[in-house]
This record gives C-alpha cells, structure tokens and sequence, in this order.
C-alpha cells in the first residue's frame, strides 16, 4: 500500500500573502485527515516564505496521522527536528535560497557529515529519508550512512510523462526502487506528482509514501480540498 503524506506549504505561501491567517495551515491539515490522508509534509525554509516554525510546532499538537518534516539540515533546522520529533525526516539538499527543491544529495561529498545527523535523529526515534535521484551509487550509499528510507525526486518522471517521453526515464525509477528495497531501503517518492502521472508511477511495486503538494492544492481550487485528497486516493488505493 502507498500512503499519501499531503504538502500544506502551498496553503501558506497562500496565507502569507495577507496578515489575518487565510487561509489555515491547521485547518487544511484537519480537511486532509478527514479525507483520509495518511500524513502530512512540511517544509520550513530559512526564509519562513511559506510554512513557518510556528505552523510546525501547531501541527504536532495536534496531528493524528505521520508527520514528514523535509529540510536542510541546518541547526535551525535540527532544532524543531529535535524539539518535534516527528514520524520522519526527510533530509533534502535545499539552498536557502532554492525556488524549490531540484535535486538529489551527492552523498560522495556529503554523507560523511549527514552520518551523524541520521544516526542522531534516528536515536531520537525519527525514521530518516534522503531525498535522491535515481543514481544508483547513491542509493548505495544512502544505506552506507544509515538511512531508513530514500525519496525519489520526481520531476524528470513528471516532465518527461507531459512530454510523452516517459519510457526510459520511467526505467531508472524502476531500477532505483528495486535497487532500494534489495538493499532494505524503504522508498518514499515526490515533486510534481499529480493526477495525471501517479498512478503509472505507483505501479512501481512497494512504493511507501507520495508526498504531493503543488498539484494537489492546485486540485483543490476546483475541487476542494476535501474532494481532491479523495480524488488522489483513488488513484493509490484503488479498492
């Protein structure tokens, strides 16, 4: 079974827009819980442009489903890791001034920093993501450092399915996946999915966890919330 963990950055980015708190990071979460979302994703950046540390600290509160906090791993960052300690972290190599999040870590240059903070956080008892491309050396090297899972980055699939050139790219995330999990590695996957591109992806087997965001508020102006984590649902649990 693949869990849906909904991205409510877009609903702040929103919010941020006025001074009076509308629309509501804490609602949305609680429309997407009674939709029957399996999680929630969160982004904090340095600059707070869309979710702030405050919307993280509320959302723990009160949170019934798995929460993701994705990041760089930076101390601003690892403290509301530490202060939270959520379900999982997903650790991603984001400038601070990254438009969004554009791709996979070099483990070759960095895991022998991001050792000791995934061993760290897993002590705290916080699963830990990497979020990669579908190199696989890195994903071999993400089980050298100790992480519990990877995150697929998905936009090249995302690009090339609106291209009609999605055969050979859809490969190398096939090849990724079973490379992960023969090595233990559980594998999570995100960045530009939507209803149009999800399910051929998730007919990869034993896909764990989508985390969708733009797409899905973006679904959500005609939809409604509500109705379109409903609609992305479906698609991932069919029955």
């Amino acid at each position: 079974m693949t869990n849906l963990s909904i991205n409510l950055n877009k609903v702040a980015l929103l919010r941020n827009s006025r001074s009076f708190g509308i629309p509501s990071v804490i609602k949305a979460a609680y429309t997407c819980i009674q939709a029957g979302a399996h999680g929630i994703t969160v982004h904090p950046r340095p600059d707070a442009r869309h979710i702030k540390s405050e919307d993280v600290y509320e959302l723990a509160k009160m949170l019934t489903v798995e929460f993701n906090i994705e990041g760089n791993p930076s101390s601003q960052f690892l403290k509301i890791i530490r202060d939270v300690k959520p379900t999982q972290c997903t650790l991603v190599p984001d400038a601070p001034n990254a438009f969004t999040s554009d791709h996979g870590w070099n483990l070759v240059t960095n895991g022998f920093w991001l050792k000791p903070i995934i061993q760290e956080l897993k002590e705290l008892g916080i699963r830990v993501s990497l979020f990669l491309d579908t190199d696989l050396n890195q994903i071999k090297l993400a089980k050298e450092i100790g992480a519990d899972r990877i995150e697929l980055y998905t936009e090249p699939y995302a690009t090339a399915f609106r291209n009609n050139e999605v055969k050979s790219v859809f490969q190398k995330y096939q090849q990724a996946a079973n490379k992960a999990q023969e090595m233990g590695l559980g594998v999570n996957a995100g960045h530009d999915l939507n209803l149009h591109n999800l399910e051929k992806f998730c007919s990869i087997p034993n896909i764990l966890e989508v985390s969708i965001g733009h797409a899905l508020i973006a679904d959500a102006i005609e939809l409604g919330l509500f109705n379109a984590v409903k609609e992305y649902l479906k698609i991932i649990s069919p029955n």
